[in-house]
């Protein structure tokens, strides 16, 4: 339904109803979009998205020196 579709509704229907049926009908809507609300699910990623992240930790820092420090701890 398009926003043009949804603007014809309201003038032709809704808004010639009384106050307090609009305001029923706003009651209607809000109760079911509060019951149907559920999390969208989180975006499936890949362990390849990991790449590179946090790289400039190690700038600078020789690989191999890191792993002969930790070995003489």
């Amino acid at each position: 339904m398009t926003t043009a579709d949804v603007e014809h509704m309201y003038q032709t229907q809704i808004q010639r109803l009384a106050r307090e049926e609009q305001l029923r009908l706003v009651a209607i809507i809000v109760s079911t979009l509060a019951q149907n609300t559920t999390p969208e699910p989180a975006p499936k990623r890949s362990i390849i998205d990991l790449r590179g992240l946090g790289k400039e930790i190690w700038e600078g820092i020789d690989a191999q020196e890191y792993i002969n420090k930790l070995r003489d701890e």
